[in-house]
C-alpha cells in the first residue's frame, strides 16, 4: 500500500501489516509506503516475560525491531514500527486463533480492566531516533452471553486481527463501560504526538 509523498518530503515507510494502523495514518493525510516486518514476536515475546519485562517494555522493543529491521534496507527514509500488548493482571492476549478462542479471550476480559501497552518507534539510517509510550485502560462491561454470540457473528473473521477480540471503532465499543486514554493509542498508533514528530521533519506541514 502507498500513499504518495512529493519529492520534498522524506520518504515514510510503516513497517507494519496493520489496517487500522495504515487507515490512521493514510486518513491523517500523512504520505506513506507500507512494508511489513515480520519478526519472531512470539519468542521475543515470551523470552522478555521470562527475564521480568513488562508489558510496555516488550511493546517499545518490538515496535524498535520492527522499525530498524526495515530501515536498515532503507536507510534514507523515516521507518515507524509500532506494536501493542493487551495485558490483564499481568496475563498477556495474543490474537486469538479462530472464533472459539475470540469469544473465550472476551469472556475472560468480561466485566474486568485490562491495559494497552502501546509503542511506536521511528528509526532512521538503522537506528531508533524517536519513540512513544502509553498504557490506555478499558473496562469491558458484564455483558450478556446473548450479546457475546450476537457480537461474534455479526463481527465474524474481522476480530482475529486484535489481540482483544475487538475493533473499538465498530461494534466492539459497545463491549465497553469505561475507557480511559488515548483513542489513537488504543487503535494502536499514538497519532498525535507521531503527528508532532512528523512535522518536525517536514513530512506534514507544520
Amino acid at each position: 500500500m502507498t500513499n504518495s509523498a512529493s519529492s520534498s518530503t522524506p520518504k515514510v515507510i510503516l513497517a507494519s501489516a496493520s489496517q487500522s494502523r495504515a487507515r490512521l495514518l493514510k486518513e491523517a493525510g500523512v504520505p506513506y509506503t507500507a512494508e511489513p516486518a515480520y519478526i519472531d514476536e512470539g519468542s521475543i515475546k515470551e523470552s522478555l516475560q521470562a527475564e521480568g519485562a513488562d508489558a510496555l517494555s516488550v511493546a517499545e522493543t518490538l515496535a524498535e525491531l520492527k522499525a530498524v529491521k526495515i530501515s536498515r534496507s532503507n536507510p534514507q527514509a523515516l521507518v515507524i514500527g509500532a506494536d501493542s500488548i493487551l495485558d490483564l493482571d499481568g496475563v498477556w492476549f495474543d490474537k486469538p486463533a479462530d472464533l472459539e478462542h475470540a469469544k473465550a479471550h472476551l469472556m475472560t476480559l468480561r466485566g474486568r480492566t485490562h491495559c494497552l501497552a502501546t509503542a511506536v518507534v521511528v528509526a532512521l539510517g538503522g537506528s531508533r531516533i524517536w519513540h512513544f509510550r502509553d498504557q490506555p485502560n478499558l473496562t469491558m462491561r458484564s455483558f450478556s452471553d446473548a450479546y457475546l454470540e450476537q457480537y461474534v457473528a455479526n463481527v465474524g473473521d474481522a476480530l482475529l486481527s486484535s489481540v482483544g477480540a475487538y475493533h473499538l471503532e465498530g461494534l466492539g465499543v459497545q463491549l465497553f463501560d469505561r475507557i480511559d486514554g488515548d483513542f489513537f493509542s488504543i487503535l494502536g498508533l499514538p497519532l498525535l504526538p507521531l503527528l508532532s514528530f512528523l512535522r518536525e521533519h517536514q513530512v506534514v506541514v507544520p
